[in-house]
C-alpha cells in the first residue's frame, strides 16, 4: 500500500467515525430534548402529557392536519402518532373532526388547552435559545452551519431510501 493510499485509508476511517459519532449525538439529543420538555413539565406540574405528545401540540400548532400528515412529515417515527392524537383528544388538548371530503381521515387541531401546552414548549424553547446565545455556547453562524449540515445528511438519506424502492 502506498503512503497516499495509507492516507486515503485513515481519511475515510476519520470520515467513518465522525459520521457514526454524529448518528449517536443526533440520537441522544432527541432522547435529551425528550428528557427537558419532561423536566420542564414536571417542574411546573403538568404530568398528564408525555414529551412527545407535547412536541406534537408545539409542531401542530396553529394548523389542522391529520395523523397521516404529520406521519409524512417524518416528525415521529418511533411513535405511535395515531394513539397520541387519540389521548389527546380525550385529555382535551385536540379537536378532532371528520374529513368531508376523505370519511376515514380526521382533522385534528388545538383547544385552548392544547395551545397553553404549545406556549409553555415554545417559552422554553425561547429560554434555551436565549440562554445558547447569551452564554456563547453557539451563534448564529453556527446554527446555520448545523442546519445546513443536517439538511444535507436528510437529502442524502432521503436519496437512499427513493433509490431503494
Amino acid at each position: 500500500m502506498s503512503m497516499y493510499q495509507a492516507l486515503e485509508a485513515e481519511a475515510d476511517r476519520s470520515f467513518m467515525s465522525l459520521y457514526l459519532e454524529n448518528l449517536v449525538l443526533v440520537e441522544r439529543l432527541h432522547r435529551l430534548l425528550l428528557d427537558v420538555i419532561k423536566d420542564e413539565f414536571e417542574r411546573v406540574g403538568v404530568l398528564e402529557i408525555n414529551p412527545v405528545q407535547a412536541l406534537l401540540l408545539f409542531n401542530i400548532g396553529d394548523n389542522e392536519v391529520t395523523a397521516g400528515e404529520l406521519k409524512s412529515r417524518g416528525y415521529y417515527q418511533g411513535s405511535n402518532v395515531s394513539y397520541n392524537l387519540k389521548k389527546l383528544v380525550e385529555m382535551g388538548f385536540m379537536h378532532h373532526q371528520r374529513c368531508d371530503v376523505d370519511r376515514r381521515s380526521v382533522r385534528v387541531s388545538l383547544t385552548e388547552r392544547g395551545q397553553k401546552i404549545r406556549q409553555m414548549v415554545k417559552d422554553l424553547f425561547e429560554r434555551h435559545a436565549t440562554g445558547l446565545q447569551e452564554k456563547g455556547a453557539i451563534d448564529q453562524k453556527g446554527m446555520e452551519t448545523i442546519i445546513t449540515s443536517l439538511q444535507r445528511v436528510e437529502r442524502y438519506w432521503t436519496d437512499q431510501i427513493r433509490y431503494i424502492y
